[in-house]
């Protein structure tokens, strides 16, 4: 029972953490991808400071060979002259100019192979903080419509206004404005139905001409024409 306990303890730790996680997904994802990119940066850093050491050392490496081939034409031009201790120093010079850069040789080639594995984890790392910034701009906006259409699949908040609230308001105004052009259609006809009983009525009396043909017009058109 005790381990029963225990365990459904674990598990409900487990679970908030889990929905903590889920509910601040975007702000977790936005902290790491900037601690990525702090940590991308001091890496390229560190391969820019590499690449600068390794050059220096191919420059001391040139100027030890120029060295080295200096003094073995003072050790030959020593030899020719038959001056055997001038000759020895220099052989000695030479023998430890030498030295150094077979040290120095197999040092640039070990650090020109970190660099290069530098310079690979550097533009994997570039491509993959790229991915993941494209990743999280997408993640973003995709956050903004559910927040969008939050009326249609969640409970919007209660000072939030959905989509669905604001079309049925459109829709009402639509409604109220079709009324009002229709009462409005109706007034003009209804006066101008008015207008033309009043008209008719005095054209009738001999007040101006008729407004409509009557018989007395057409008898008298027909007259007309007969004659």
């Amino acid at each position: 029972m005790f381990k029963t306990v225990i365990t459904l303890f674990r598990g409900g730790i487990a679970k908030a953490e889990e929905d903590l996680a889920d509910r601040n997904a975007l702000l977790i994802l936005d902290q790491q991808l900037r601690d990525a990119s702090a940590a991308f940066e001091r890496a390229k850093k560190g391969l820019a400071v590499a690449i600068a050491q390794d050059r220096q050392e191919a420059s001391r490496l040139v100027a030890t060979n120029a060295q080295i081939t200096d003094l073995e034409q003072r050790v030959v031009a020593a030899l020719a002259a038959a001056d055997e201790p001038s000759a020895r120093e220099g052989a000695e010079a030479i023998a430890a100019l030498e030295a150094d850069r077979d040290a120095a040789q197999a040092a640039q080639s070990l650090f020109g192979a970190e660099i290069l594995r530098l310079r690979r984890h550097v533009t994997q790392a570039q491509v993959r903080l790229a991915e993941l910034d494209r990743g999280r701009r997408l993640a973003r906006a995709s956050e903004a419509v559910r927040d969008l259409r939050r009326g249609r699949v969640e409970e919007a908040r209660p000072y939030e206004a959905t989509l669905a609230e604001a079309e049925t308001t459109l829709r009402r105004l639509r409604e109220r404005q079709a009324e009002a052009e229709a009462a409005d259609h109706a007034l003009d006809e209804l006066d101008g139905a008015a207008t033309e009983t009043v008209a008719e009525t005095l054209a009738a009396r001999g007040y101006g001409s008729r407004l409509k043909p009557s018989a007395d017009s057409v008898l008298e058109r027909l007259r007309a024409a007969a004659a």
